[in-house]
């Protein structure tokens, strides 16, 4: 039967349930285990598609379409294997199914309420993760215990035990063991409030997890074991690691993963951790040193753009190189460049985004980059801001722009399909999820890929207009990859440049530390080649991104 772990954290936010989570589906697959995970949001969002970046920072795509929560990048790149949107569930969609089910009669017109409809709609979302093809389910719980939004998920994964039996689920508590500096002292009392809080509930923790700056004695942890019953052994210590690649190798050390297997009686089952102990030596040794400058509208809060961060760390450490991002605000650009100011990138990277804000800032940036031979990589706006950009400069299409920006622009390069035009819903326009592409043989983007057939995910509305497709063919830009069918620009390039490429997909969904995007990994090639040919004593470049509010957005 599949055996079910479920996290949740106490004390504080962002102590890295998430972290552990995928650290301890690493080490579970590393004996040989099939593992999904899972993330279940207390937010009233059905998900968090419409959430605005500054809020909630990345919206990670899976490849059927789900519009999913950042975590679920982590799990993927932690255990290298595909998600789907049931591994991630919010109260506002549990509620909206609980209420649909109300309006069809499903409930026979009995009095609906959160025990046991709520807790029951909550057990189906887990259970639907469990099949014959897989041994583990690890589930974490957003929040913190305590927080009213989440007592429904608290009382769920309690029946859950009761339900699946006891030999069948763990309950891993993640909490913080804080270091006073007036008494020079860690203390324990936080975790142990923590605790008597989810005891409370009626959980009882298999495992804690104790965060901290530095690694706590063996006498806290018996400390803690003493007063939160559970066995010295199963009171993990996951104290600061050197980068967030090593934290599998902590939980190892600590024993996480030998306690839950002995608890699970997959006690025959050794573990094999050469591959991520290579990696771990990679990350070490990535040295060589690069500058890349992230032009955004949300650089404000960097975790906007997580998943395109690790991706160009994934392409460091293939090349053995230490990426140092810049973050500059998109609105800033053209100021910069008047002041001569991003001379010292080694490459640049425009991200997605929505909105106009900052746009004339990206297309300033894809300009410089592309007359001062910068590697530049553009993803999604990216792309498009790379085109329009194209248009207006290389071929002297005066005005042209992106119909979402500027719907009465004379040379619309960017604009939305016409079977999109009538959909009024949000979200109903959006080309969600993994699609395949076709590409150019011989380009530089199939070099990359080593293949002429790609699949990549996508989150956007807008798309390269065809009818502009043969004024651009007639020059050095390259629509190196289209959709099978040929009416879709999925990729560009330009001739007789180091790199200067756009996707209108996002390719950092499906980087890997052990196997980096294509593109990310040849565009870090190509800023590695221009970091190498420049003084390799490069200034600080003193860039500051100017806050922006969440009402910018």
């Amino acid at each position: 039967m599949t055996k079910h772990i479920f996290v949740t954290g106490g004390v504080a936010s962002s102590l890295g349930k998430g972290i552990t989570a995928s650290s301890l589906g690493r080490l579970l697959k590393s004996r040989g285990l099939r593992v999904t995970m899972q993330k279940l949001d207390p937010y009233l969002n059905v998900d968090p598609g419409t959430m605005n970046p500054f809020e909630h920072g990345e919206v990670f795509v899976t490849d059927d379409g789900g519009e999913t929560d950042l975590d679920l990048g982590h799990y993927e790149r932690f255990i290298d294997e595909p998600l789907s949107r049931d591994s991630n569930a919010t109260t506002g969609s549990i509620y909206s199914a609980v209420i649909a089910a109300e309006r069809r009669g499903d409930y026979l017109g009995k009095t609906v309420q959160v025990i046991p409809h709520i807790t029951d709609e909550i057990k189906r979302r887990i259970t639907r993760l469990a099949s014959d093809d897989v041994d583990v389910v690890i589930t974490e719980i957003g929040g913190t215990v305590g927080d009213i939004e989440i007592l429904p998920f608290l009382e769920a994964i309690r029946q859950f035990r009761l339900d699946v039996g006891r030999e069948n689920v763990c309950y891993v508590h993640v909490t913080l063991v804080p270091f006073i500096g007036p008494s020079g002292e860690q203390k324990t009392k936080p975790t142990q409030h923590s605790v008597t809080e989810l005891r409370s509930r009626g959980i009882q923790p298999d495992v804690i997890v104790c965060r901290s700056e530095a690694a706590i004695s063996d006498e806290l942890k018996r400390k803690i074991s003493n007063l939160c019953d559970v066995p010295v052994s199963a009171v993990v210590n996951a104290a600061d690691a050197r980068n967030l690649y090593e934290v599998p190798l902590v939980m190892h050390a600590e024993g996480l993963d030998d306690f839950i297997c002995s608890l699970f009686g997959f006690t025959e089952l050794t573990i094999d951790l050469s591959e991520w102990e290579s990696l771990v030596e990679r990350v070490e040794n990535a040295t060589r040193p690069v500058r890349v400058g992230i032009i955004g509208k949300y650089v404000s809060l960097i975790d906007a753009y997580l998943s395109v961060v690790e991706s160009l760390k994934h392409g460091g450490f293939f090349h053995g190189a230490d990426v140092e991002i810049v973050w500059i605000q998109a609105e800033d650009v053209e100021g910069l460049l008047a002041a001569g100011r991003l001379g010292d990138l080694d490459g640049i990277v425009i991200p997605g985004g929505f909105g106009e804000r900052g746009v004339e800032g990206k297309i300033a940036a894809a300009n410089y980059a592309r007359e001062n031979d910068v590697p530049c990589l553009g993803l999604c706006l990216g792309m498009q801001v790379m085109t329009i950009e194209f248009a207006r400069n290389a071929l002297g299409l005066t005005g042209a722009h992106s119909s979402e920006f500027a719907p009465r622009t004379p040379h619309p390069v960017i604009d939305l399909m016409e079977t999109q035009r009538d959909v009024t819903e949000m979200g109903g326009t959006m080309r969600l999820g993994a699609y395949v592409a076709k590409l150019e043989p011989g380009s530089q983007v199939a070099r990359a890929y080593g293949s002429e057939v790609v699949s990549e995910r996508h989150r956007h509305r807008y798309e390269f207009n065809p009818k502009y497709r043969s004024r651009f063919d007639e020059s050095d830009f390259v629509c190196s990859g289209t959709s099978p069918d040929g009416r879709l620009v999925e990729f560009i390039e330009l001739r007789n440049h180091p790199f200067w490429v756009g996707t209108q997909a996002h390719p950092e969904f499906k980087s890997r530390p052990e196997r980096p995007a294509p593109l990310f990994r040849e565009f870090i090639a190509a800023a590695l080649s221009r970091s190498e040919g420049r003084n390799p004593h490069l200034p600080n470049l003193d860039v500051d991104p100017v806050s922006a509010s969440a009402s910018e957005a």
